[in-house]
């Protein structure tokens, strides 16, 4: 068995301080969204994806510094926080790892944005060389390219996978590879009933995750 994680939201809680960067970036071009919206809009989407998206709804391209701007204030946010890691899943992983199952992370962030989230967080050690990125592959989630890219690359049947999601493109992504998923709704952003009609197995605390895994 092989359990797939994604990384914002469910490793590291980054989701609101992420999407507030976004959302202030996006308003100084003119599109006015608040986190809110910007959390329903993109979350769980690469940022090429988001990207697009802000630019199909403003009509225009954003500027070529646009992103590396953005990420700059986003990675400065997460040292001034400090970003943590979502409650209980240190000690989720390290039980799953224990009882000898196999695990990775899948995201739709890049590498170097894991490396330095993971670093931060002190999580990194528990993955380092079974990470990978919707940048390896032609298409992120919802579509399943990068979960079964994951799966392929640890040597495991996608029937024999378990994703463990936050994000309603990633349910989606999870279904389509034909993997088990398991929701995590323990934020108040989580929209419990989409994640559910996805496909998802909702769970709202990580010292359940263990018990959900086997069951």
């Amino acid at each position: 068995m092989l359990v797939i994680f994604d990384c914002d939201g469910v490793l590291v809680d980054s989701e609101p301080l992420a999407c507030a960067s976004f959302s202030r970036a996006i308003k100084a071009e003119g599109l006015d969204w608040s986190v809110e919206e910007t959390m329903r809009r993109v979350m769980g989407l690469s940022l090429k994806t988001s990207l697009e998206i802000c630019e199909a709804e403003l009509g225009r391209k954003l500027p070529g510094d646009f992103l590396e701007k953005m990420q700059a204030v986003t990675y400065q946010t997460f040292r001034d926080a400090p970003l943590q890691p979502v409650a209980g899943v240190k000690d989720a992983v390290s039980a799953l790892q224990a009882a000898g199952i196999d695990t990775c992370v899948a995201s739709s962030g890049a590498p170097e944005k894991m490396r330095f989230t993971l670093g931060l967080t002190g999580l990194w050690d528990l993955f380092d060389g079974r990470i990978f990125s919707a940048s390896q592959v032609p298409r992120g989630k919802p579509f399943p390219d990068l979960f079964l890219h994951a799966a392929i690359s640890m040597n495991v049947q996608p029937f024999d996978c378990v994703v463990v999601e936050d994000s309603l493109p990633g349910v989606q992504a999870a279904r389509a590879a034909g993997m088990k998923a398991l929701a995590y709704a323990g934020e108040p952003y989580a929209n419990r009933d989409a994640l559910q009609k996805a496909g998802g197995r909702v769970f709202d605390d990580m010292k359940q995750l263990p018990d959900l895994v086997l069951a």
